[in-house]
């Protein structure tokens, strides 16, 4: 094999980052920020809220998909948050 191609490189959890696209008062946002929490926590990966009815530009985007899980910017899931996945996607 001459290089690994850049996708297939493993990143440090550190170099990962989880947003979770949340409104307030949703319940289902609180289920995706405990599963959040906890993901990121065990593996040491930082993660950030963003509000949707602060940001225009999330809310014209993602407004009919709240919760919204991004890892590194991309989109991974909507409304609801499956551990086992979102483990894999930032350890792979």
């Amino acid at each position: 094999m001459a290089g690994m191609s850049p996708l297939l490189r493993r990143t440090s959890p550190g170099d990962r980052l989880v947003t979770l696209i949340r409104k307030p008062g949703c319940h289902l946002c609180d289920d995706a920020q405990a599963v959040v929490e906890k993901v990121c926590g065990d593996l040491g990966v930082p993660w950030e809220q963003k509000d949707i009815t602060e940001d225009c530009d999330l809310h014209d985007r993602y407004w009919e998909q709240i919760p919204v899980v991004l890892v590194d910017g991309r989109q991974h899931t909507f409304w609801r948050v499956n551990e086992d996945r979102l483990r894999k996607a930032l350890t792979f």
